[in-house]
């Protein structure tokens, strides 16, 4: 009985020694990370609103034609004209020294369709940066256009602008003054706002100015392309470039809390390694103990 009790008492040592070591070393701890977004400043009492006016000096590389080349002829209408430019700038397209369309300039070159006017046409293109200062001049394309369809007098229809691009703020509407000329009413338009948008159909009687409106709902630079038919087919093209002002969107971040269980391994290995030999320590401690007491009780005996 004796010996069973010390066998037990002899485990209790390792056994906790043990169970320590586990609490410290093995227990999951869960880390976390939590993604807070910084709310925006608000203005303070006593504070102050400043304004400044940008400047910077008027683009020095204009934009080049390529094609079509000079002396070219043409019989459909309209046309593509392409070239060379800086990137960012807005190009306008002249023909006849009247504007007749608007694009910008994306990785050094341009591409745009235009209408021609019945004979010659002198094509140029200006550059323009944002505070609308204009670059040097382009080179001078000439090309000819002959209707074919043999088209009454006066038929021959143009729309033109004397914006190359306009602006609104977000949710604000944006009007553009067009000037059609020529051709027979009544005048159907599509125009195409670049924002995904539905086109937005509108009719008009008489030829001259000619209004459009929209509203943009996120800021940002959009392509805007309209198209205008009369009542016999003839159409002409009008593309320009619009901007909505504002605060572009940023992409949403959702706000999470990211929880990561990290398991210490090699201290729960190092704890299971020390119970033998803990418990070899605490036997052999013992006997030790045992041996010394009787060898002292022996001592005791033969003294008496």
């Amino acid at each position: 009985m004796v010996n069973k009790i010390r066998f037990s008492v002899q485990w209790v040592l390792p056994v906790f020694i043990g169970v320590i070591l586990l609490t410290l070393f093995v227990f999951i701890r869960p880390t976390g990370a939590v993604i807070n977004q910084i709310p925006d400043p608000e203005p303070k009492p006593g504070s102050y609103g400043l304004q400044a006016t940008k400047t910077q000096p008027p683009p020095e590389i204009g934009a080049t034609i390529t094609t079509p080349g000079s002396g070219s002829s043409f019989t459909t209408s309209p046309i593509t004209v392409t070239g060379i430019c800086p990137s960012g700038l807005l190009v306008e397209v002249y023909n006849n020294n009247v504007m007749v369309g608007s694009v910008m300039c994306v990785n050094g070159s341009f591409s745009i369709q235009i209408s021609l006017f019945a004979g010659v046409n002198e094509l140029s293109v200006s550059v323009y940066d944002d505070l609308d200062q204009m670059g040097p001049a382009s080179n001078v394309v000439t090309v000819n256009y002959t209707d074919t369809r043999f088209t009454a007098f006066g038929s021959l229809m143009t729309l033109t602008s004397s914006y190359g691009r306009r602006s609104a703020p977000t949710g604000s509407e944006l009007t553009w003054p067009l000037q059609l000329s020529g051709g027979t009413g009544p005048y159907a338009f599509s125009i195409d706002w670049g924002d995904g948008t539905v086109n937005d159909l509108k009719s008009q009687t008489l030829a001259g100015l000619v209004t459009i409106l929209h509203t943009y709902k996120k800021a940002g630079i959009y392509q805007v392309n309209v198209k205008v038919t009369d009542v016999n087919g003839v159409s002409a093209f009008l593309q320009v470039v619009a901007l909505g002002n504002g605060k572009v969107e940023a992409t949403p971040q959702t706000t999470e809390t990211k929880v990561v269980t990290q398991i210490l391994w090699i201290p729960a290995a190092i704890a299971l390694a020390l119970l033998v030999p803990t418990y070899w320590l605490g036997r052999r401690s013992q006997i030790v103990s045992l041996r010394n007491k009787m060898l002292k009780d022996q001592e005791n005996y033969k003294a008496q």
